[in-house]
């Protein structure tokens, strides 16, 4: 179970920082640690507008930030437009398995407006990164509410192998983000600030049997959420709680290119697991609309 955790962690994370790119209306990162290491997704959120792709909404309305603004958790923000994205991810060392790092892949899509209706999402995870097996789905949609405002629903984990997976429950979650619309970034179109609030079932409220073992409860909070604020110029400082535990983390995008990074602490509390560890992803999305015009 500690596996499918990490494993969750990553794809999320890995999703997210695909879709954080600024030239990607779309980003959202997706969960990572909810019941022990991260077995998840990776989806799409919208963070930065570029001039030539940006959707006809409101004068003046700020969205998330171009850097990853969650690592270990869903956001409300879903993608925008037609994409492809993938990622890695990863967690050192393994919940209860000391000196033991942990991976997981993701590759996707995405399409459709969430502005005029819905954005859908969908990843294929890869949990046993090294014998490329054990795999399982992610479906997100999500659409925007108002200014700044946008929900999102979906399933993490489907269809995993029972006799491969080390996580074979599937999750599922509604999660709601705003972007405060007051603190504008120093990247034009974007907010500084921005949280979430979500409620999910699997990853966010079933524990491992190894926190089973140790004492650690039955069941998390189920619901989970997140602030992200912007410290400097493409780097967002995140503190999340998943349903099981605290995390603080860092979303950056070093370069002109959507690629997208996060490294952070997880695990912070004793209401799950047997200790801290840290988490990283690197994720890149590209424009279909763009490789085709090209």
């Amino acid at each position: 179970m500690y596996r499918s955790w990490l494993r969750l962690f990553m794809c999320c994370v890995v999703t997210a920082l695909c879709l954080f790119a600024q030239q990607a209306f779309g980003q959202n990162t997706f969960e990572k640690e909810l019941k022990q290491k991260v077995d998840s997704f990776l989806a799409p959120k919208p963070a930065g507008l570029q001039k030539q792709e940006a959707p006809q909404v409101g004068q003046g309305e700020l969205y998330p930030g171009d850097a990853p603004s969650s690592l270990l958790i869903p956001t409300g923000f879903g993608g925008y437009g037609t994409y492809i994205f993938g990622g890695i991810g990863g967690a050192y060392p393994e919940v209860y398995r000391n000196n033991k790092p942990d991976l997981i892949g993701s590759v996707g899509f995405c399409v459709g407006n969430p502005i005029d209706a819905v954005n859908f999402a969908a990843s294929l995870n890869i949990t046993d990164v090294h014998k490329f097996r054990d795999f399982s789905g992610n479906f997100i949609l999500s659409r925007k509410l108002f200014a700044g405002t946008s929900i999102s629903g979906g399933a993490l984990q489907v269809f995993a192998n029972n006799k491969q997976s080390d996580a074979p429950g599937s999750t599922f979650f509604m999660a709601i983000s705003h972007a405060v619309q007051t603190i504008p970034s120093l990247t034009p179109g974007c907010s500084r600030l921005s949280y979430t609030i979500g409620l999910g079932s699997g990853r966010f409220y079933n524990k491992s049997p190894d926190d089973i073992a140790n004492g650690k409860g039955t069941h998390g909070t189920a619901i989970f959420g997140g602030i992200s604020y912007e410290v400097i110029h493409h780097i967002n400082l995140n503190a999340e709680w998943t349903g099981m535990n605290l995390g603080v983390s860092a979303g950056i995008r070093p370069f002109k290119s959507p690629l997208s990074l996060g490294i952070g602490v997880a695990n912070l509390t004793h209401y799950s697991s047997n200790g801290a560890n840290m988490v990283f992803s690197i994720g890149l999305p590209l424009s279909l609309t763009r490789l085709v015009g090209n």
